[in-house]
C-alpha cells in the first residue's frame, strides 16, 4: 500500500475594495461603517483603482457642484477601474447616475448599508473558502478613514426641519436617534483604539433624542438620557487608556435654549470650549425666507452670555449669501451682525439652486455677480476678525494637538503641525509648531506658546 501525498490547497486572495468617499463627515462616518462590514466579510482594502475588484463611490448630493463633484468622481472610478457601485446621497437619483454612467453596477441611496454590502457580494463574491469562514470575522475592529487619534462620533440620521434651500430631510429621512448607549460604547471603543478627539456630529446635533422622547438607558449602572447634554456630560467624563480627558467637539448645533446648558460643560473642562452652529444668515427677512428661526438679536445676547461664563469658547458657523429676495439692506445687516458677534471661523456660500428644494421657486433671484460681490465682501470681513482673533492670542500658552510631525531639515530642526481648541480638523485653523522634539507623537496634546498669527493660523513652540 503506498502512502499518497495529501493535496494542499491554497487560501484564495481576498477580494479588494477601493472606496472613494465625498462631502461631509457624516459620510465619511457612512464609508467606515460600510468598509467595517466589507472586512467583516472577508475583504481587503485597496489604496488604489488598479488594485481593487470592485470601487465604491459615496457620493454627496446636496448642492448642483457638490452633484458634478460625485458625477466625475463616478467617471473617473469607471474609466480607471470599470467596475464601480454608487452610494450616498446622489443614490437618490440613480436615474441621473445611470443615464451618464449606464455601466454602473449598482447604485444605493445615503447610510443604506445593508444594500452596499449586497451590492459588492454580487459583484466581487467573497473569496474566503470553507475553512477561513470557520475564522472569527474582526467585526469589532471599525476601519477609520481619519488618523488614528480623532475620530467622528455620529449619534443620529436624519432631519426635521424643513429649511427652504436644504433636502436633507428627502436624502436621509426624519430624525433618527442612535441609542445612548451605544453611542457611548462606540466612543469608549474609539478611545481604547488610540482616539484623543471625538467630534460629535448629525444633521442636527441638539436634537438628539427628540424622536425617542429622550429615552433612558442604563449605562455604568445608572440611567442616562438621549439628549444632548447628558450625552456631552457623560462623554467628558470618559478616559483614555493613560487616564486623559478626550477631547469633545460638538458640531451641527441648532442654538435651540437647551444650549446654554453645555457652556457650564465647557467652563468645567468636560467639553472642549466650541460650538458648530449653523447660522446660515442674520437678517429677519432672510431667516423668514430660509424657513429658520428669526431670533438673530436674543443670539447675540446669548452669544455673550457663553463667553462671559466660557471665555475661551469659539464658534464656527457657515453663512449663504445671496438667498433668493436678499437685498443689499438684508447683506448689510448681515455684515453687522457679524461685526457684533465676533464669530471666530465662518465659511461662505453662494446660494444655489438645489433639485426638489423649496427655494428654487422663490421670487427675485439675485444675479450671479452679486453672489460674487457679496462673497468677497463676507470674506474680507470675517477674515479681519479671524486675524484680530487670533493676534490677541500671541504671547498665551495654549494646548495643541498635534496632528503630523515633518521631517528634520538641513539644520535638523523638526516641525509639525497641530491644532488649538479653536480648531476643528480640515475645516478651522491650524497651529504650526518650530523645533519641536523628534520623539513628538500624532495625538500628543502639548502646551503651546503662541509667537505669531496671520488671519487663519497661528504660529509657536512647545514650552520646556
Amino acid at each position: 500500500m503506498t502512502a499518497t501525498t495529501p493535496q494542499v490547497r491554497s487560501i484564495p486572495e481576498a477580494k479588494k475594495i477601493g472606496m472613494v468617499s465625498l462631502g461631509c463627515p457624516k459620510n465619511l462616518v457612512d464609508s467606515e461603517r460600510i468598509l467595517t462590514k466589507l472586512r467583516a466579510d472577508g475583504y481587503a482594502m485597496s489604496a488604489n483603482y488598479e488594485g481593487a475588484d470592485v470601487v465604491l463611490v459615496n457620493t454627496c448630493g446636496f448642492l448642483d457642484s457638490a452633484k458634478e463633484e460625485s458625477l466625475e468622481a463616478i467617471g473617473e472610478a469607471i474609466a480607471e477601474n470599470g467596475r464601480v457601485i454608487v452610494t450616498g446621497c446622489m443614490g437618490e437619483e440613480a436615474e441621473t447616475i445611470r443615464a451618464r454612467f449606464p455601466q454602473v453596477l449598482a447604485v444605493t441611496g445615503a447610510h443604506q448599508y445593508e444594500q452596499v454590502v449586497e451590492a459588492v457580494h454580487e459583484a466581487a463574491p467573497p473569496t474566503q473558502g470553507p475553512f477561513v469562514d470557520l475564522i472569527p470575522q474582526p467585526d469589532e475592529a471599525a476601519i477609520k478613514l481619519t488618523p488614528r487619534h480623532y475620530s467622528y462620533l455620529k449619534i443620529s440620521e436624519g432631519c426635521n426641519h424643513s429649511c427652504a434651500f436644504c433636502i436633507i430631510p428627502q436624502l436621509r429621512g426624519k430624525l433618527a436617534s442612535r441609542r445612548i448607549d451605544a453611542v457611548l460604547r462606540e466612543a469608549e471603543k474609539l478611545l481604547a483604539a488610540g482616539t484623543r478627539e471625538l467630534l460629535v456630529i448629525s444633521q442636527d446635533t441638539s436634537a438628539y433624542g427628540v424622536d425617542t422622547r429622550h429615552e433612558e438607558k442604563m449605562w455604568k449602572g445608572r440611567p442616562v438620557r438621549a439628549h444632548m447634554t447628558d450625552l456631552a456630560r457623560e462623554l467628558g467624563q470618559l478616559r483614555t487608556p493613560d487616564g486623559h480627558a478626550p477631547w469633545v467637539r460638538l458640531h451641527y448645533v441648532y442654538p435651540y435654549p437647551h444650549v446654554d446648558q453645555v457652556i457650564p460643560l465647557m467652563a468645567e473642562g468636560l467639553l472642549t470650549p466650541y460650538l458648530d452652529i449653523p447660522f446660515q444668515h442674520a437678517s429677519p427677512n432672510v431667516l423668514r425666507a430660509m424657513r429658520r428661526p428669526a431670533n438673530e438679536a436674543k443670539v447675540l445676547e446669548r452669544i455673550k452670555a457663553w463667553r462671559e461664563l466660557a471665555p475661551d469658547l469659539a464658534i464656527r458657523s457657515s453663512f449663504v449669501v445671496g438667498f433668493p429676495g436678499e437685498t443689499e439692506a438684508d447683506f448689510q445687516y448681515l455684515l453687522d451682525w457679524l461685526e457684533e458677534a465676533q464669530l471666530d471661523r465662518v465659511g461662505a456660500f453662494r446660494f444655489e439652486p438645489v433639485a426638489g428644494a423649496a427655494a428654487n421657486t422663490l421670487p427675485d433671484p439675485v444675479p450671479e455677480a452679486i453672489k460674487e460681490e457679496r462673497y468677497a465682501r463676507i470674506m474680507d470681513l470675517t477674515a479681519r476678525i479671524s486675524a484680530a482673533k487670533l493676534q490677541a492670542k500671541v504671547g498665551r500658552t495654549l494646548p495643541v494637538i498635534i496632528d503630523e510631525v515633518g521631517e528634520p531639515d538641513e539644520d535638523g530642526d523638526v516641525g509639525a503641525t497641530g491644532r488649538s481648541q479653536a480648531d476643528a480638523p480640515e475645516i478651522d485653523g491650524q497651529v504650526f509648531l518650530r523645533n519641536v522634539p523628534a520623539n513628538l507623537q500624532p495625538g500628543q496634546v502639548v502646551q503651546v506658546a503662541v509667537e505669531d498669527a496671520d488671519a487663519h493660523d497661528l504660529f509657536g513652540v512647545i514650552t520646556r
